[in-house]
């Protein structure tokens, strides 16, 4: 869960055209392929070619739908990001507990998540810090628009029980929401997905326990009521 949104024009080369029904499922069978073959290869090492050959269809073909290699990893990170839950699909009994109870249900949750599918975790993550500015800008584009965490509605629904600060700007408390659960998920996942990318390694689970409630505390020092 994260991103915050950037104001910069997106490269043209990015803006898909709508897919025409009978090329659809083709375009979803590309896509599969790719988010596995970038997941497991990495966004600079990941080749067209090995995917087309993988669907044992033209590298052309693939470039004729996404237009070149950044609009294909471009396509698999948003179904990645959207495979997501929102921060309010936590179970009932946790929402009924609060916002900052919620917040702690999905950092603990985070490495269980990734157990259960990896790929989407990883593209993810080749997302925030694997491509180039130029991407990375169109990413944070589609995370501002599309708010695919729910971020926004989560804000209102702290703010809404006086958890959140009432008389601090939400867009702001969005951003400051998304910006720091966004680096510390990813320092939770980096350990087993990307070792060495964060300077913390073997942690034993009494620490990141600890860590989880120290982050929660520095956040609701910043946006809590």
């Amino acid at each position: 869960m994260s991103g915050i949104g950037s104001s910069l024009v997106s490269p043209p080369r990015y803006r898909s055209r709508p897919p025409r029904p009978r090329s659809e499922g083709k375009r979803t069978r590309i896509v599969d392929a790719a988010m596995r073959h970038f997941a497991e290869q990495g966004y600079h090492a990941a080749r067209v070619g090995d995917i087309a050959a993988v669907l044992g269809i033209a590298k052309g073909s693939i470039f004729q739908h996404f237009g070149s290699k950044d609009g294909l990893f471009f396509e698999v990170y948003k179904k990645a990001v959207r495979s997501f839950p929102r921060y309010l699909d936590a179970p009932v009994e946790v929402r009924e507990r609060g916002f900052f109870e919620v917040l702690h249900y999905w950092l603990v949750r985070t490495e269980h998540l990734l157990h259960e599918d990896w790929i989407p975790y990883r593209v993810s993550l080749l997302g925030n810090y694997g491509t180039d500015l130029t991407l990375k800008r169109e990413i944070n584009r589609f995370l501002m628009a599309e708010d695919p965490y729910g971020t926004v509605a989560f804000v209102r629904y702290g703010v809404q029980r006086g958890e959140l600060l009432a008389e601090m700007d939400q867009e702001m408390m969005v951003s400051i929401l998304d910006w720091t659960m966004e680096r510390f998920q990813d320092a939770l996942l980096t350990e087993e997905l990307d070792p060495g990318l964060f300077r913390r390694q073997g942690d034993p689970q009494e620490k990141k326990d600890a860590r989880i409630t120290q982050f929660l505390d520095v956040l609701k020092r910043a946006i809590g009521a």
